[in-house]
């Protein structure tokens, strides 16, 4: 199969025929030397469209650099380990089919991965960032990483700062070394939904060395229909994301996590979640959703107490903890808030 990748691009694939040719033109335009990297597309058991006859009509337009895969469907988490088992890249990166790649960004991103692997530099974590693009709106949201980590050069946790609250390692700005994550033994659950949380906060312990490229990799799209990431599918699927945030917890004592900026911040992403699940449970019409909320909490507290008492005692843990209709008032306002400012749903 020819010289080991640079870059491993994953592209789990769920009927998105609509989608696919912009994600991997988004790639094919922008890499030079096409030798440096494969393309897995993996394809989630489609039905409801010809995502698999597109599947394999890239592989064979492009032989020896998109390889097709067709599975039964087991989901998103599914798809991605699936092409997390395929891959052969020193470097591991996820392209959802109805995102795409800013192709000025990813040359440069390329370019200098190959650098730093020619130099025998091999960071655990490359960072981008990343935009959430609503196209029909018009609207545009950059998150970057500016004034937090260190730009263009490598570094560790302890050279990290502050991460302000949107500021989180998404999947879409991680590219992680393929060996961090095969050592790590990374399995993502079947059939769950928001499995992209796990991806990139799992692996974060194993992390050692981090490299920040201040480029606008990423375009995270806001807008098709049925989107996991909409209110109303948010709501809906709010067992998917308490599952997922008890994955979460069970996965780590934070306080035995060093170096403490590692900690701080996955402490960080931990009180995201117990927000989000807070939030979502106070704005659906579940009968049983105070019970629920309650639940995640006192599911927390069992788990691991310092953690408990540190995201309880939080801004954000005391609001969203607010008893009663007033508050669960003040947790909407707040969340309305935020949607207003940072565009992600």
């Amino acid at each position: 199969m020819g010289r080991t990748p640079l870059i491993s691009f994953v592209i789990p694939c769920y009927n998105v025929a609509e989608y696919l040719e912009r994600a991997i033109q988004s790639i094919l335009s922008a890499v030079e030397d096409l030798s440096l990297i494969e393309v897995l597309l993996v394809d989630d058991g489609s039905t409801m469209d010809n995502t698999a006859q597109l599947v394999d009509h890239w592989q064979a337009r492009y032989p020896g650099l998109i390889y097709a895969t067709h599975q039964v469907n087991g989901g998103h988490g599914e798809a991605v380990n699936t092409g997390l088992s395929l891959a052969r890249g020193v470097y591991f990166k996820v392209l959802d089919a109805d995102d795409w790649f800013d192709s000025e960004a990813l040359t440069k991103l390329v370019s200098r991965i190959s650098e730093l692997v020619a130099t025998g530099c091999l960071p655990d974590l490359v960072i981008t960032n990343y935009v959430y693009d609503k196209s029909e709106e018009n609207i545009q949201k950059l998150i970057h990483f500016r004034r937090v980590l260190p730009e263009n050069r490598l570094f560790t946790w302890e050279d990290v700062g502050r991460f302000a609250p949107q500021q989180n390692l998404l999947m879409h700005t991680a590219v992680y070394r393929t060996a961090v994550l095969h050592d790590i033994e990374l399995k993502l659950p079947a059939h769950t939904f928001y499995v992209d949380n796990i991806f990139v906060y799992l692996p974060l312990p194993a992390v050692q060395t981090l490299y920040y490229l201040d480029l606008d990799l990423y375009h995270y799209y806001i807008g098709r229909t049925g989107q996991s990431v909409q209110e109303a599918t948010m709501i809906n699927r709010i067992d998917q994301q308490l599952r997922i945030t008890q994955i979460m917890i069970d996965a780590f004592q934070l306080q035995s996590i060093q170096p403490q900026r590692l900690r701080d911040y996955m402490s960080q992403y931990l009180l995201m979640m117990m927000t989000i699940c807070s939030v979502f449970l106070r704005l659906s019409d579940l009968p049983d959703r105070e019970v629920k909320r309650k639940a995640i909490w006192q599911y927390l507290k069992d788990a691991d107490l310092p953690t408990y008492m540190r995201l309880r005692g939080s801004v954000l843990g005391m609001v969203a903890n607010l008893p009663g209709s007033w508050g669960e008032r003040i947790a909407t306002i707040g969340y309305r808030i935020s949607q207003r400012l940072y565009s992600f749903n």
